[in-house]
């Protein structure tokens, strides 16, 4: 099994040493170069933004320069999203976010987690975890979401969150970490 297969199927692999893994970040580093660096807006933007996410552009997407993927292809972006400026989806595992979500500046999706000793993290293991966001949806600034977290639809996340477990459907959470303060009555 090779060490993309391996980060497919959530098992741990080596993400530091890996030729093919490496090489897969560099061409989405471009790419996000690329499209942090252009015209805001213009198609020559959209047509970059596409090939970060191979291809998949819903209707009425909005990223916001800049944003950064580690591999692009493995996040997928419901229909009227909106991610604001800094963002930083880690998708090693896919992310998966639903329709209407708004994502406030700042904000980070991270897939990865490694091993506790020392010596397995030299060797550049890690296992990518996947993150699953609901419909309709609103990130505060600066909210950081952690491996293998589903948040359910209609939450809303305080800003400077980070979300370690679970979230219900219409959750009001805040905190560090982020815990439910209240449901929203829809």
């Amino acid at each position: 099994m090779t060490e993309q297969e391996k980060m497919n199927c959530g098992e741990w692999y080596d993400a530091n040493f890996d030729a093919n893994l490496i090489e897969l970040r560099r061409k989405a580093e471009i790419l996000c170069h690329d499209f942090n660096n252009d015209i805001p807006g213009s198609n020559r933007q959209q047509a970059k933004l596409a090939a970060i996410l191979g291809g998949k552009i819903p209707a009425g997407l909005t990223i916001l320069a800049p944003v950064y993927f580690d591999y692009g292809a493995n996040t997928i972006f419901g229909a009227g999203t909106f991610v604001n400026h800094g963002c930083y989806f880690m998708d090693g595992a896919k992310i998966t976010v639903g329709d209407n979500v708004f994502i406030g500046p700042f904000c980070g999706f991270y897939t990865a987690t490694h091993p506790l000793k020392f010596a397995e993290r030299n060797k550049g293991l890690e296992k990518a975890l996947p993150i699953t966001i609901g419909d309709n949806c609103w990130f505060g600034a600066n909210v950081s979401v952690m491996p293998g977290v589903t948040i359910g639809a209609g939450c809303v996340i305080a800003a400077g969150s980070v979300v370690t477990s679970d979230l219900p459907d219409n959750s009001l959470a805040a905190g560090v970490p982020a815990t439910v303060k209240k449901t929203i009555e829809q």
